[in-house]
């Protein structure tokens, strides 16, 4: 099968969904892309990469900081465009390079609103990977070494994070099943599962526009 299709993965903290999404890559012989997309996104507008990463999937709403941050940070019309705050600039970066990554062919791309970027995309497929509060705790006690208190705090204040981000930015509902073309519980299927799912889904939705 030749792969033309660029993969979007939405996923709840914990899920798996940075696991799912490499692996499923790897295995279609595809671009992988997460927080490789910062770091291009810098590249080619000018703001620093820190900044991405201090506001990755965050919906910074405040002016201040903007105006508090030195110019020869920003770049990307920062000396033009005061009016547009920090979290503006970023996520239009982003969407910059989301689209330009695109252009190049098939890949899977995970978070950054990306399913809302490339929507209307005849070669999309957009998944949104989820599991429940217990599953994804148990993932963050395991793989950063928290508490179980913590790693609850922790899911629950990215999961918060993440739905500000995609809510402010985009005129679509994190998370709601009606802006994906597939979800699944990765907490029943678990990763292999998941990249399986996919795939197939991939192959029918290929097969069918041909």
């Amino acid at each position: 099968m030749i792969m033309n299709s660029i993969i979007t993965i939405g996923r709840q903290y914990g899920s798996q969904g940075h696991a799912i999404g490499e692996k499923l890559a790897k295995e279609l012989g595809i671009p992988f892309y997460d927080k490789e997309i910062l770091a291009k996104a810098s590249k080619e507008s000018g703001i620093c990469q820190e900044l991405f990463e201090q506001n990755d999937e965050r919906a910074s709403s405040s002016f201040f900081y903007s105006l508090v941050m030195d110019n020869s940070y920003l770049g990307y019309g920062a000396n033009s465009n005061w009016e547009m705050h920090l979290g503006q600039k970023i996520f239009l970066a982003q969407f910059d390079s989301i689209k330009d990554i695109a252009t190049k062919g098939a890949c899977v791309i995970v978070g950054r609103c990306s399913d809302y970027v490339l929507e209307g995309y005849d070669n999309l497929v957009s998944v949104f990977i989820h599991a429940d509060l217990e599953y994804r705790t148990k993932v963050v006690m395991e793989r950063e070494g928290l508490s179980e208190k913590k790693a609850l705090e922790h899911v629950m204040r990215t999961d918060k994070e993440r739905r500000s981000y995609y809510n402010y930015y985009t005129n679509n509902r994190w998370g709601d099943l009606n802006n994906y073309h597939l979800t699944i519980d990765s907490s029943i299927a678990g990763i292999d599962g998941c990249v399986d799912i996919i795939k197939e889904f991939v192959n029918v939705k290929e097969n069918k526009n041909e």
